[in-house]
């Protein structure tokens, strides 16, 4: 029996030929990444509950404040303190406010074939380059920094085969929110989501970023794209080297396969307050739905393409009196480009507020926290109850073009209604 990218990924973390699904191996982990929502916590078992620690390569850990930075209180400051002096006693990369933490994992980081424990359960985007990113907790984080290694119980795998493109005004975050309602929210449970097919490959690697990030959303434990050129080409231009380039092999097994053809999926919005609560775009603007805010930003859609895809809505309009819209690169990288660009000129003479490159409104706890009963539309990761703010607050998500358009109108709708 052949096996698939992901069985592979862990065959060669576990240093053995072969692997199926449902065994239990340990491996040696190529990344860790810890960001601030825990980091603290882990330095404080570190300190407290272990006997002479170390940690095993420092390497391979990379600490990033992203959460709530800058420090929104005197809490916050001296958990970073704690993040800040921990890395540097241990000779570990420590980044301060240069962007969301699986963004700069990606830009910096992060090769095809590689197993990657981050201490953030959206760790499944580093499957955009062919890896095998998974989110863990502290305690479990702990462990793989003090000795490199972890265990793995095998997932089974789901393949999804992706035909053709998607049309104009249709993007990568309209395809995986279907999927993730089609499948439902637990349709991936332990499982990894395999991404293949000419579909796939016409994907660009910002593109791959949004379908893996989002995985998680149906509880896969990784997704992966079939790594090909691009990866390649994506890793020479930042400086590495593709070499563990894994395809499964022909006579792989799945748990399931599903077909996608690109050319049929249509805008998405999905309604609060779970990411499985698929809508079409053209049924939630009959209900002209008014919108208090809206969030461009996140690990999912705060790259470039995002941004030039809501300055192309917002050049020449203004945002809508009755909105606040609030804008987060994903990495300073991302900044920089959208400032070359002029775009971030024409999202601020819409009106739009842009944020610095964290998580912000996604997160909820530190900027842009919505009100009793208000309204956000978002490309944040989640639209659960209270997610951005108060419980009685709706969040509804939606590709950049959709929620620059809802802050044009003052109500759900698409560009078109513009």
């Amino acid at each position: 029996m052949g096996m698939t990218i992901g069985e592979k990924i862990i065959a060669r973390a576990a240093g053995v030929d072969v692997v199926k699904p449902n065994d239990i191996h340990t491996v040696t982990l190529d990344r860790m990444m810890s960001n601030d929502g825990t980091t603290h916590l882990t330095v404080d078992m570190y300190n407290t509950q272990l006997q002479n620690p170390s940690v095993a390569d420092p390497d391979k850990v990379v600490f990033i404040m992203d959460h709530n930075i800058p420090a929104d209180s005197p809490k916050t400051a001296q958990a970073h303190k704690k993040m800040r002096n921990f890395a540097r006693e241990h000779g570990i990369k420590c980044y301060e406010g240069q962007g969301v933490c699986h963004q700069i994992m990606l830009e910096d980081y992060v090769c095809p074939g590689e197993l990657i424990f981050g201490a953030d359960s959206h760790t499944t985007s580093y499957g955009a380059l062919g890896a095998f990113g998974t989110g863990v907790g502290c305690t479990d984080f702990l462990y793989a920094m003090t000795t490199g290694t972890s265990w793995v119980m095998v997932p089974e795998t789901i393949r999804f085969n992706l035909h053709g493109q998607l049309r104009p005004g249709v993007y990568p975050r309209d395809l995986i929110l279907t999927i993730i309602g089609d499948i439902g929210a637990n349709g991936a449970n332990y499982k990894i989501m395999e991404f293949a097919g000419d579909g796939a490959h016409n994907l660009s690697i910002n593109d791959r970023m949004v379908l893996c990030n989002l995985t998680v959303e149906a509880g896969a434990k990784a997704g992966i794209v079939e790594p090909d050129q691009k990866v390649v080409d994506y890793c020479k231009s930042r400086g590495r080297e593709a070499v563990h380039m894994f395809k499964s092999d022909e006579d792989a097994e799945y748990t399931a396969i599903y077909e996608y053809d690109l050319s049929k999926i249509e805008p998405v919005v999905v309604r609060p307050d779970f990411v499985d609560n698929f809508a079409l775009r053209e049924d939630v603007e009959k209900e002209h739905i008014p919108v208090d805010q809206v969030f461009i930003g996140s690990c999912n859609n705060g790259r470039i393409d995002d941004l030039r895809a809501a300055a192309d809505v917002l050049r020449g309009r203004q945002v809508a009196p009755t909105v606040r819209l609030l804008v987060a690169p994903a990495s300073q990288e991302v900044y920089l480009d959208a400032i070359r660009e002029g775009i971030i000129t024409d999202l601020m003479e819409a009106g739009a507020m842009i944020m610095n490159t964290n998580c912000s409104v996604c997160w909820g706890s530190c900027q842009g926290v919505v009100g009793e009963n208000e309204v956000l539309v978002s490309t944040g990761t989640r639209n659960f109850k209270g997610r951005s703010g108060a419980a009685s607050s709706k969040v509804y998500l939606a590709s950049a073009a959709t929620c620059a358009a809802c802050a044009v109108a003052g109500y759900i709708c698409g560009p078109d209604a513009l």
